[in-house]
């Protein structure tokens, strides 16, 4: 019995000194918003949510390029291993008549420089390609602002979830410290007679569940903390503290934020929807345009000379040549693929209408369900605090009744048990009401 209890007082003594020991080092102070910046800033899927605008940046400048000029030089050198020969007759060099022979009319070599240009005027699909820039952009703004938003709503449950295993922990080390000390007593008692084995073994019962129960909280405690820094990208060995550990001041407004008005345009996803539905319409505009005629402006300028002697092409003076022109084209009949397109084009259009209807009932739904949900959860929490505060009290009366000799282990035994649930209950009552409050702020696009 005695090394038994000797195990157990061990095992609780340094299982908090084992745990700290896990981390090492400056430790980190963070408040739960310098953790939700942390991790927005460092999350994979943040850091690709900016690059993906840093690449329509790219995008909409190549997009602006087909309204500009396009010119091209081209330099080009020919040799004509076996020029092209053609037929003539005989009679026009001296031949005979009726025969013919074999005349090359292009020399060996030649060489061609040349500049050309090209300028559009008109094209229906450039302009809305053009129209469309700026949507695009907002488009991907948005996109990552969302992919921020639920970042956030993730780090702040993980944040609040390990406040409370702290302050659950907390409790349990304070429980099992008096039961260690209430066990030692019983010990010595028994060794000298003056109490029955049972009694002694009663209450190792209570201490051996106390110390089951610390070292579950606090191994769920360390791999919280581990998914914490993994959410907010930083090293596992990093040590941190967190410093908002009131929850209870964190959901004091939080009947007040059941009173707000439900308004869409706070909704980074339903802007994002309309944003969608926006180069929808202007994708259906830019098949409906593409039919019409298209106008640009060309021009080009080249040297060229052709020479049989390799010498000469570089030597002799080229011949300059020059033109310009407006070409226009006009489409005709393509197969209806462009009465396919827009009919196409206008489906997804009313298919991203839908989309936003079913967003609105949807985020209805999410308010008003998360307004129950946290008045629900604000008055459970406040019953499970009311019973807290009685089991501290007849815990605290428990002993005192002991300590003063008119109380037994038995009465404080059930009365720490009783403590130890009430204080379960109301920590996971104080959790759901931060997590209801969580997801009516998210429900009411509030971050």
């Amino acid at each position: 019995m005695r090394q038994l209890l000797y195990t157990v007082s061990l095992i609780t003594l340094l299982l908090p000194q084992t745990l700290s020991a896990q981390e090492t080092g400056e430790p980190l102070y963070l408040s739960m918003e310098e953790a939700m910046g942390l991790a927005v800033k460092n999350n994979v899927q943040a850091k690709n949510a900016r690059l993906n605008i840093d690449k329509q940046k790219a995008v909409n400048a190549e997009v602006s390029g087909l309204a500009l000029p396009n010119i091209k030089a081209k330099g080009e050198f020919n040799d004509y291993i076996n020029p092209i020969q053609s037929f003539v007759p005989a009679e026009f060099i001296g031949g005979p008549p009726g025969t013919f022979v074999a005349v090359p009319f292009t020399p060996k070599f030649s060489s061609t420089a040349s500049v050309t240009g090209t300028q559009i005027l008109f094209d229906g699909s450039v302009m809305v390609a053009l129209q469309a820039r700026n949507a695009l952009m907002k488009l991907y703004q948005q996109s990552s602002q969302l992919t921020d938003e639920e970042i956030k709503y993730n780090i702040q449950k993980a944040y609040q979830a390990i406040v409370v295993a702290h302050r659950q922990s907390k409790i349990l080390d304070e429980s099992i410290a008096f039961a260690r000390s209430i066990a030692n007593d019983f010990n010595a008692m028994y060794e000298a007679g003056f109490v029955e084995k049972i009694e002694a073994d009663r209450i190792m019962v209570q201490v051996n569940n106390l110390a089951s129960d610390s070292l579950k909280v606090h191994n769920m405690l360390d791999i919280s903390m581990q998914m914490l820094k993994y959410q907010m990208g930083i090293d596992n060995e990093m040590n941190i503290q967190l410093t908002d550990t009131s929850i209870e001041e964190q959901i004091e407004d939080a009947e007040m934020l059941m009173l707000r008005d439900l308004n869409f345009a706070k909704r980074t996803d339903y802007n994002l929807l309309q944003t969608q539905l926006k180069l929808n319409e202007y994708d259906l505009k830019r098949h409906k345009l593409s039919g019409l005629p298209s106008l640009a402006v060309f021009g080009s300028a080249a040297y060229t000379y052709a020479s049989n002697t390799f010498a000469d092409v570089f030597d002799k003076q080229y011949i300059f040549y020059s033109l310009v022109g407006v070409q226009l084209n006009i489409p005709i009949f393509d197969g209806l693929q462009r009465h396919n397109r827009v009919k196409q084009a206008k489906i997804s259009v009313m298919q991203t209408r839908n989309n936003i209807e079913n967003l609105e009932l949807g985020i209805a739904f999410q308010k008003n369900q998360s307004t129950t949900q946290l008045n629900n959860a604000l008055l459970t929490m406040r019953n499970e605090q009311r019973n807290l505060d009685l089991a501290k009290n007849v815990l605290h009366l428990a002993r005192e009744k002991y300590k003063a000799g008119v109380g037994s282990n038995i009465e404080v035994s059930q009365a720490q048990t009783e403590m130890l649930r009430a204080q379960n209950n109301y920590f996971q009552a104080l959790l759901d009401a931060a997590n209801a409050k969580a997801d009516l702020k998210k429900a009411l696009g509030e971050y």
